[in-house]
């Protein structure tokens, strides 16, 4: 019985491990929809790091729906004379969500 106890307390420990593994929502969206070509989490690729992202506009007021117009609109000149392709294909609900989990990485 104790046996099965700490079989039992072992894998409850081990599951938020395994949780903390599957991409969130804005982060599968972003790998979906190839943003990852242009962009990592960590070290700037052509466009940013998501990191700097999410610390550049960490407390800023209005940041996420500021993120969700550059997204949909493109842009250029904030991070170098690369420029973002406007993705106005896809849907606000989904840019939402992208944004959203590049600003949680702060």
């Amino acid at each position: 019985m104790l046996k099965a106890l700490r079989v039992v307390v072992a894998g409850l420990v081990l599951l938020p491990g395994l949780a903390a593994a599957e991409p969130s929502a804005g982060e599968a969206l972003a790998k979906k929809n190839g943003c990852f070509a242009c962009h990592s989490i960590q070290k700037k690729v052509i466009g940013p790091a998501y990191k700097d992202v999410a610390e550049r506009y960490d407390g800023e007021k209005g940041a996420a729906d500021k993120l969700v117009h550059k997204i949909k609109e493109g842009g250029s000149g904030v991070w170098g004379s690369a420029g973002m392709p406007p993705q106005a294909h896809l849907k606000d609900e989904d840019i939402r969500s992208m944004v959203d989990w590049i600003l949680s990485l702060k």
